[in-house]
This record gives structure tokens, sequence and C-alpha cells, in this order.
């Protein structure tokens, strides 16, 4: 069996091992520790959402895609670029993990506010002649962070990290904290955790930040705590409060709580991702990467009940959710009929199937809709090409009426006003849920979390989730490397435009927004394809939806356009795919 060991050098992370490594791992130094640079930036109204990076020390260029891109093979099978091996099961080489963030580091450092990063920074298991271990895990983990130090926390950016499922090992295991793991990736991520959140993320390895002082806030959820597979945990039974699962989602009602008190707008991040189908048994949860049959149960329904019911009780208060894990962009919702026990199987069997069969259970008119029994979940594909392209998302966001400096963002009038809004508007828009469930008189259902849920849910038309309002989502572009395979030492790689959420009327703005002194673009012209660089375009194929915000309203008026035109949906496929095999 070969074997390889992680060393670190003077200014460079390396392989030693018995033969030289073709690349180098994550190009700045991981001895020097990097300082955050004080809050003195301009607030943009964009984030970047970068996910399942997957670097690989084994990773041989021209070597077979049968072996992982680990070895030469003589079945002639496609040998593995320089760059990777798109539409594959390989993990990414150093040097596309190295393009990428230099790339984001020269193009979008000047451009973002924040940073959700939402994990497995370690190569996959895929290899049975080179096994992982623990200390090779870390040593990726910790060059990769120290890599988004230096692009992104020595200028001021927050980075928000989230522990993903190949982060650890044994895969898919993890047990309540203290241990071995958490007391690591808090050293690993010691720049990127706020004192604050020692206890938590010692305890369970999630924890919060306030990306915006006193405004937004990012919570690290550890997901593994609910998914079904890690035999560490108890699932979240109502009877058993000291479950790690429970104490997790105990801490996280205390955080939404705390922010709510404080009128502030939160997102949540994780690697694994916690949805199920609007019109499927709440134990048909996507979770695994790429490939999920909707008939398999892959997270503790007891768990999943009450995510979702905090994400209901809070939705004046959560912005959204963003994920990685499965590689394939889309989203979804999580609905009130999953916790009323009111929904059917489905028998749909990828992703995209069922998500269709889903959206085509949204009531209609939407007029009627009522908007309080949904949240939205975003999932972004991936940077390594397993199984698909590299890929990272951009997010802008609403920031009209603020002075635009992060750091006085806490004592802005505007924002002062906005929130003594908020604090009256939020007396009078509570629901109360009452227990009118006749399952819950069946001893088996009697200790569900799902008949225990009696308190006030919080919901507002006019919250940033809503409506498009102060912090509100309101478009994303996403690029992609379709040319992946073309890349070599002498052809540099590029990322381009695949496509974005705007309308097209969004790219240039009349001309007395341009007369406003602040004003700015929601994409900088330089990085979008050069047809849409001058006004004037009436149609475009890189903006498809046209959606006028990411508010719970546009989605699910999205969703239901899915449903009845055959060439949005079919759009929607490919971008969920980037041209690979539906999974």
């Amino acid at each position: 069996m070969r074997t390889r060991s992680l060393i670190f050098t003077l200014g460079l992370c390396c392989i030693a091992s018995l033969a030289a490594p073709t690349q180098i791992v994550l190009g700045t130094s991981l001895i020097e520790k990097v300082e955050p640079q004080p809050f003195p930036r301009k607030l943009y109204g964009r984030f970047l959402h970068i996910t399942d990076i997957h670097p690989d020390p084994f990773y041989e260029p021209g070597a077979s895609q049968f072996s992982a891109c680990h070895r030469a093979d003589l079945n002639h099978s496609p040998p593995a670029g320089y760059y990777g091996a798109p539409y594959s099961s390989c993990d990414a080489p150093f040097s596309l993990t190295n393009f990428t963030l230099d790339f984001l580091d020269e193009h979008w450092t000047s451009e973002i506010d924040f940073v959700i990063w939402t994990g497995d920074n370690a190569r996959h298991d895929n290899d049975d002649d080179i096994p992982r271990s623990l200390d090779e895990i870390y040593d990726l983990n910790r060059a990769v962070a120290k890599k988004m130090e230096h692009v992104f926390l020595s200028k001021g950016i927050p980075v928000v990290p989230s522990l993903g499922n190949n982060d650890i090992w044994p895969h898919n295991r993890l047990s309540a904290g203290p241990n071995e793991i958490f007391e690591e990736f808090s050293s690993i991520w010691s720049a990127f955790i706020p004192p604050t959140s020692s206890t938590s993320f010692h305890q369970g390895a999630y924890f919060s930040v306030e990306i915006i002082p006193d405004a937004v806030a990012a919570i690290s959820i550890n997901t593994l705590f609910f998914y079904k597979k890690n035999h560490a945990v108890g699932g979240c039974n109502y009877a058993d409060p000291k479950d790690p699962g429970n104490i997790h989602l105990d801490w996280l009602e205390e955080q939404l709580e705390s922010f709510r008190s404080r009128q502030m707008q939160v997102w949540m991040t994780g690697n694994t991702l916690l949805i199920a189908s609007l019109n499927s048994d709440p134990f048909h949860i996507f979770a695994n990467a790429g490939h999920v049959p909707p008939s398999e149960t892959k997270y503790f329904p007891e768990c999943y009940y009450r995510f979702v019911e905090l994400n209901l009780r809070f939705q004046d208060t959560i912005l959204g959710n963003l994920y990685g894990h499965l590689n394939v962009d889309h989203f979804s919702f999580l609905g009130a009929d999953e916790i009323d026990m009111s929904t059917e199987i489905s028998s749909s069997s990828t992703i995209f199937e069922t998500l269709i069969a889903d959206f085509s259970e949204i009531p209609e008119p939407l007029e009627d809709t009522h908007y309080d029994n949904y949240a939205v979940v975003n999932v972004n594909a991936a940077i390594v090409p397993n199984p698909y392209i590299p890929s990272f998302r951009v997010f802008t966001y609403n920031t009209t009426g603020l002075s635009g400096f992060a750091k006085d963002i806490g004592s802005d009038p505007y924002l002062q006003t906005i929130k003594a809004t908020q604090r009256r508007r939020a007396l009078n828009h509570e629901q109360v849920r009452a227990i009118t469930k006749p399952k819950c008189e069946r001893e088996e259902y009697r200790d569900s979390w799902r008949c225990r849920f009696d308190k006030p849910r919080h919901s507002d038309s006019e919250s940033p989730s809503r409506r498009n309002s102060l912090w509100s989502p309101t478009g994303f572009a996403q690029f992609y490397m379709p040319r992946l395979a073309e890349f070599d030492q002498t052809h540099d790689p590029e990322f381009e435009l695949e496509y974005m959420t705007f309308p097209l009327s969004r790219l240039h703005p009349n001309q007395e927004a341009r007369d406003i002194m602040n004003h700015q673009y929601v994409i900088p012209l330089r990085l979008l394809p050069e047809e849409l660089r001058q006004p004037g375009a009436v149609e475009s194929v890189y903006t498809p939806y046209e959606l006028d915000d990411l508010t719970i309203p546009s989605w699910l008026d999205l969703a239901t356009r899915l449903t009845k035109d055959e060439e949005l949906r079919l759009k929607f496929k490919e971008f969920m795919y980037m041209g690979g095999v539906e999974e």
C-alpha cells in the first residue's frame, strides 16, 4: 500500500512521498499568523458561497479516472487532466484548489462582504489502496483554512466554515463533544470562530458569528448530529433531551431567539442537506451526495421535524438556508405540511424528478398561498469536479439606505429606524400553532416532536425573507468552468458566468440610479460576458429566471413556473447537472 504524509514547509504545504508530488498544495504560508484587518470596509451587498473543495494530495495528471486519478491504468480509461477530471469520481488536484482561491482573491475580494464556506475540505475515501487517515484530513483542512485566511480574512472579509461529512474519520461517525475532532478544528478554524462561540464549538462544532455587526449573523450548523448513518447519536427523540441532536437544536433555538430579540437577520449554513420533499413522507430526505433514491431514510425524522419547525417559527428572522454536499445546484422548500402529518410518499427517483413533483403540489393561485408555511433552501454546486464541474456562487442582498461601511452599521440611523419598525410589528405577528392532529392521539405518535410544537410562530409579510427590503437576498450569479478538460500548464483555466437569477434590467441601472454617488452594479461589469457589459440587450441565455429578488414568494413563483414551462424546466435541469448525468 502506498502512503504519504503531509508536511508543512517554509511558506508552502507540500507532500513528502516516495515520488515527488506533481502539484503544490495551497500556495500560502502555513506558519505565519494571518491577522484579520479592521472593518473599515465598504458594504458591497454581495457575498460568496463556496463548498466541497475536496483537494486530493494523491491526484496525478494523466492517471486513470478508474483509479480515482491516482494511478496509470492499462485499460485506456480517460486520463486525468492537469486541473481536474470533469464528470468523474476523482477529487480536485491542488492546481484547481489553488487556481480557484487565487481567482477569487484577484477578482472578488474587492467586491464581497463575507464568505459562506460549507465544508468537505478533504478527499473522499474512494481508493482502497490509499485509505484516508485522520491526520491527512486535519492537514488538508488546515491547509485550506490557511489559504482562506490569506485570501479573505486578511482583507477584513469574515469567513463562516461548516463541518462536512468528509472532514471527519471514521466517515459519517461523530459523537458529542468535547472530543479530539472538535478540539482540532477549534485550532484549525481559530481565526473564524468568535470567542463567544468557543463553548458551543467544543460541544458540537456549531457556532454563530455576526458577519455584519448588530445586523446580520450566520449560524453554522453541524448536521452530522442529525444524519441517520451517524450511529454515535440517538436521533433527537423527544424522550432523550441529552441526545446531541436535541442539544444542538436547543442551542439553535436559543440563538434564533437572541438574534430575533435584537432585530437581526440570520443565514443558516451547513454541509449535509436536511431536505424532504414537499409531497413525500418526511422520512424521505435528500442526503447522499449526487444520488439519493427518495425511498431511502437518511436522517433521523425527529431531528428533521424540529429543524423544519424552527425554520418556520423564525421565518421573520431567517433569510435562508445555504448548503453544499450534494454537488447539485438546486433549491427546495421546507414546508408546514412536513410537520402537520399531511403528506404522502413520493415515488420519484431522481432529485430533479422529485423537485418537479414537489413543486407541482404548491397550491395555486399563489396570491392565496400561506407564505408563512414555507422556508427556502439553496444548495450550491461544488468546486470539486465530481461528478460535474467546478462552480461557485455570488449572492447579492439589499443594502439600500445604509451608510455603506460595515463597522458603522450598528449605529446607522436607517438601520435603527428599521429595527424600531420591526419591534412594533413583531408584537402583532405571532401565530400560535394549536395541536389539532388526530394522529397525536395514537400512542406511537404521542411522543413525537410533531405533537409537541405549540410555541408561537413568528411570520411577517414585511420581513426580509418575504418582501424585498433591507438585508433581503436579491439574486445570485453562478460561475463555472465548462472547459475544464482543455486547461493545462500552458492554457490557464477560466471561470465563466453560467447564469444569473436577475432580470436583464437589473444589470444596467437607469440614469437616475447612475447619478447616485454610491451606486454599484449588481455584478461588476468586468466579470460579465462582453455581450452583457453594455445596456440594450432585451434577452439573454444568462438570465432565464428573471427573479426580482430571492424572497419566499419569488422562489414559489419560480417553482410553479417550472412545472408549466417545459423550456424553463429543461434549463433548470441543465443548470442542476451542468451537462452531466442526471442523478
